[in-house]
């Protein structure tokens, strides 16, 4: 192969141009491929990472084919040269593998990775996020996973299907009851996938609401499914708050777990809480934030206002302030997710505005928490690299899961079906 049709991973993301010319699925199958060369799983992405190596060299060469023995090579060539010089790389001598939708930043991941286990399928539709997940894991998740062009991606054989899915569409939810109840809806593919995979256990994860949701008939009807229809043993889902294993926020989510019939599982217990509690002085940035972060007396004085005008109608709505030896609220995008997790910090010396605001810098201490407080608020490592600008992080975070229930829970499943 000549030397001008190497392939450089970093140098592709590194080029704008060339990185927005490549389809995402061709992305994400190139590094499902490089990631899972050893292990048997490759194939399912073999195709595609073909497509997508003929992707950069026609573009790159400037050519309008390129031959599939010439991307063959190319492929070959980066297999070789590829190193997997990432921040969270893969067990080399997994206990499990699993697959990982509606993925986010890879909060499941972290969790199950340091577990023993295999990430072998990625999927994730935000653009801002797929950044942050490819920068720690060195994968591009695949797209749209109710398209089945991205389903046919997905391998046989792994071992737990997780899915921290979006509730949306719930609507017609036990009008009828069962399978058809949920199509149309984004849980519907998650059971496709479950059909036709038949993973030993499932993990699912959702906001506390949807115990609530449409009186109750939605969480029945997705639990008719995974029982009646698809054939898992689902003990009671159950409600857990973050702060209970070690991670000063108040996050309450309800977590589903399931085994296949055959694997003749019966009982599971949910983890138990963590005797101590942490405080929010145990994530505060140890050195002092750059003034953006805090708070202008123009914005500080409307936030009063807004509280005041609530506290009179008799609602509980507006900003609050966390002390060191306190417990975050739930960290949320959208609303007012940032302004019910302010803090006090002292610690500032130059007030001068760096960013457009209107009025002077408060001079109470009162700031915003940083994206980096959020992360470790869920639990995220400070080896994450968060690559993206702030109001992604804030967004990336609040949605993402909080790690260390989440690798609780999944401990306790990993128990049981390794057994099997």
């Amino acid at each position: 192969m000549k030397k001008s049709e190497r392939i450089n991973l970093k140098e592709i993301y590194s080029n704008k141009r060339v990185k927005e010319s490549i389809s995402d699925n061709a992305q994400a199958a190139l590094t499902h491929y490089l990631h899972n060369s050893t292990n048997g799983i490759s194939g399912y992405f073999h195709d595609g990472a073909i497509d997508c190596v003929k992707e950069i060299l026609e573009y790159t060469k400037q050519q309008d084919s390129i031959s599939n023995k010439v991307a063959e090579e190319a492929l070959q060539y980066l297999l070789f040269d590829f190193q997997n010089d990432i921040p969270f790389p893969s067990p080399q001598a997994p206990k499990f593998k699993f697959i990982d939708l509606f993925a986010g930043i890879g909060g499941f991941r972290i969790a199950l990775q340091s577990l023993g286990g295999k990430c072998v399928f990625t999927s994730e539709w935000d653009e801002q996020a797929k950044i942050t997940y490819r920068t720690n894991f060195g994968e591009v998740p695949f797209g749209d996973i109710t398209k089945e062009s991205t389903k046919k991606f997905i391998p046989d054989n792994f071992d737990i299907l997780c899915a921290g899915f979006p509730c949306q569409a719930f609507s017609i939810a036990g009008k009828r009851g069962g399978f058809d109840d949920i199509r149309g809806t984004l849980f519907f593919d998650v059971a496709e996938i479950i059909r036709r995979k038949r993973p030993k256990g499932i993990f699912l994860e959702n906001v506390k609401g949807l115990i609530n949701h449409d009186k109750g008939k939605t969480l029945r009807t997705i639990l008719k499914v995974l029982r009646e229809d698809l054939g898992y043993y689902v003990p009671e889902p159950k409600v857990l708050n973050a702060r209970d294993f070690g991670v000063p926020q108040n996050r309450e989510r309800i977590f589903i777990v399931g085994f296949r019939s055959d694997l003749n599982i019966d009982s599971f217990e949910y983890p138990k809480s963590f005797e101590r509690k942490a405080t929010f002085s145990e994530v505060k940035e140890g050195n002092p934030v750059s003034v953006k972060y805090y708070l202008s007396n123009t914005y500080l004085n409307t936030l009063i206002n807004h509280k005041k005008r609530h506290e009179s109608k008799g609602n509980g709505f507006g900003y609050e302030i966390i002390e060191d030896n306190g417990t975050a609220n739930a960290v949320v995008c959208g609303g007012m997710g940032r302004e019910r997790n302010l803090v006090y910090d002292h610690r500032i010396v130059d007030f001068t505005p760096v960013t457009h605001i209107k009025g002077d810098v408060n001079r109470q201490g009162i700031r915003k928490m940083t994206p980096r407080e959020w992360a470790r608020l869920q639990g995220f490592p400070d080896d994450f690299v968060i690559p993206v600008a702030d109001a992604s992080a804030y967004k990336q975070f609040g949605n993402s899961v909080a790690v260390p229930a989440i690798k609780a829970t999944a401990n306790e499943l990993i128990k049981k079906i390794i057994k099997c």
